[in-house]
């Protein structure tokens, strides 16, 4: 999987730049960094427990965040050397202009990231930190090694600059017309396109968390055919056992389990060997993954094991491996608000500080959780519902935290990319329509490649036999895919001619108190 989007990648930027050197120098910088973050990662792996699904992760991410950011300060480096810089004169430019941005908007990424520690969940913590690691990583490499790459061949790829500038023919760019258009018809635009993102974004009203087992594996495997036999000769609920534990004499623990709706058998209680807890082991009628066996874990423990507690006096536990994935899943759905207003919170409050406008941080958050719930609506419609070929079952219980801290940093990058050229404009000319045309003019093409990047190699890992590979791949996939030719093509620019000169924004007394920060060459 990472071989095929690290080839369609290498396709695209040669396609993009028309020379192999050019469209190599990104991907040499994703690998170095990728591979930094992975040694570093095996050395901290020696000292904490890393999951063993968290390499995979920081490849997936890596590799996109890496050949994303890398590439935004390459195409501004192009740039300069077409307006007339030498080749180190360009890359100090590139690097005091995109450069900003990559960093803005790599610390975004990892306040997202960072944001997964909200949720008090170890086993996130460990996955959140290693990608936080990865995006830093690559970010670091964007700002040091890519430069000194771009030394060590800058004069070959200014020639081959120069040569393509002098055969192009002027003309007025397509982005620009788009841009036109929209703020020809605001309105239109503006609802035709956050329509198609909600009527994406309903799946996902129906999601269900758990976790994959042997039934979502392909028929064909070993582990598949045995747990169908298994669910055929013993009932659904063989594979998924729940384990109720009695914290003294068991009593009417096994008659009551039985006589409970939901329950198809239930073993004799078995106690330890010092006789101070017993265990019955109780098989639904139903399959792991089914609805009705998440309602019968809620069943037992909020009226059918309380209710004999009373009579009692001995407290019951439910466990097992089924009770356990529930367990996970709810402790994400309860803390999700949390987390979703810390990462929200910040990214709002950082946006704020840069672009020094109230509306602006606004827009950016609705915008970006409207991409985030058009992908985890399609993760939905085709993992759970079971479309185009997938094998229906619940979606991972960590994949809409994950995708949600990954997309929202991701999203700002653009965000941060296109409003901060439209910001440059604005404080040139003050002409509020002029900024948003010239704005998605000068980088709507490089947006779009590097969207076009990560989507291959995120698509890429939906080629992987692990069905948690395979949804972090689509999610992301479609969540960058929206972004960049839904959001900041239609949405953005009908939103901003609809502001005006009130985009821009900001009370009197917070101009005072927040600091100046720019990402713009003065």
């Amino acid at each position: 999987a990472e071989g095929a989007g690290m080839l369609a990648a290498l396709v695209i930027l040669v396609l993009l730049f028309g020379s192999l050197v050019a469209a190599a120098l990104p991907l040499v910088t994703a690998l170095f960094a990728v591979g930094g973050a992975i040694g570093l990662i095996a050395l901290a792996s020696h000292a904490f427990t890393v999951a063993d699904f968290t390499p995979p992760i920081m490849m997936l991410i890596g590799l996109g965040v890496g050949v994303d950011y890398a590439l935004l300060i390459f195409y501004r480096y192009r740039h300069e050397l077409r307006d007339g810089s030498d080749p180190a004169t360009a890359t100090r430019r590139a690097l005091d202009a995109a450069g900003r941005t990559v960093f803005f908007a790599g610390c975004t990424v990892i306040i997202a990231l960072l944001g997964l520690i909200a949720l008090g969940l170890g086993s996130l913590q460990g996955v959140a930190l290693a990608v936080a690691l990865t995006v830093l990583v690559t970010m670091a490499a964007s700002l040091t090694l890519l430069p000194a790459l771009l030394g060590v061949f800058g004069g070959r790829i200014q020639r081959q600059v120069l040569k393509r500038a002098a055969k192009r023919r002027p003309r007025e760019g397509g982005w620009r017309r788009l841009a036109s258009a929209v703020q020809r018809r605001p309105v239109p635009a503006l609802l035709v396109a956050v329509a198609a993102l909600l009527a994406l974004s309903a799946p996902a009203l129906d999601m269900r968390l758990g976790f994959a087992d042997a039934g979502n594996d392909a028929p064909s495997s070993t582990s598949r055919q045995a747990y169908d036999l298994l669910a055929k000769g013993f009932g659904p609920g063989f594979d998924g056992p729940l384990i109720v534990v009695a914290q003294g004499d068991p009593g009417q623990l096994h008659t009551t389990l039985t006589q409970t709706d939901g329950i198809a058998a239930a073993t004799p209680a078995f106690p330890s060997k010092d006789g101070a807890v017993s265990a019955v082991i109780a098989y639904p009628t139903t399959a792991p993954q089914d609805a009705a066996t998440t309602d019968l874990v809620h069943e037992l423990r909020d009226d059918v094991l309380p209710s004999l507690s009373d009579r009692t006096g001995v407290d019951y536990l439910v466990g097992g491996p089924t009770a356990a994935t529930q367990d996970f899943s709810d402790a994400v759905s309860a803390r999700m608000p949390l987390f979703v207003a810390v990462v929200v919170g910040l990214s709002a409050l950082l946006l704020m500080v840069v672009f020094r406008s109230v509306l602006i941080p606004v827009k950016a958050a609705l915008l970006n959780l409207l991409s985030i719930s058009a992908a985890l609506g399609a993760i939905t419609l085709v993992f759970q519902d079971g479309r185009f070929g997938a094998q229906s079952g619940p979606i991972e219980a960590f994949i809409p935290v994950m995708i949600f801290a990954i997309v929202f940093g991701l999203s700002m990058d653009y965000e941060v990319f296109l409003i901060s050229r439209i910001h440059e404009e604005w404080e040139h000319t003050r002409d509020p329509s002029h900024a948003v045309r010239e704005g998605l003019a000068a980088t709507g093409k490089v947006i779009t490649a590097a969207a076009a990047i990560m989507i291959v190699v995120f698509a890429a890992f939906v080629l992987s036999p692990d069905r948690m590979l395979q949804q972090f791949g689509l999610g992301l996939a479609v969540a960058v895919l929206l972004d960049a030719l839904v959001i900041r093509c239609l949405i953005v620019p009908a939103v901003m001619q609809l502001l005006g000169r009130h985009a821009w924004w900001l009370p009197a007394g917070l101009a005072r108190r927040l600091p100046k920060v720019a990402l713009e060459r003065p």
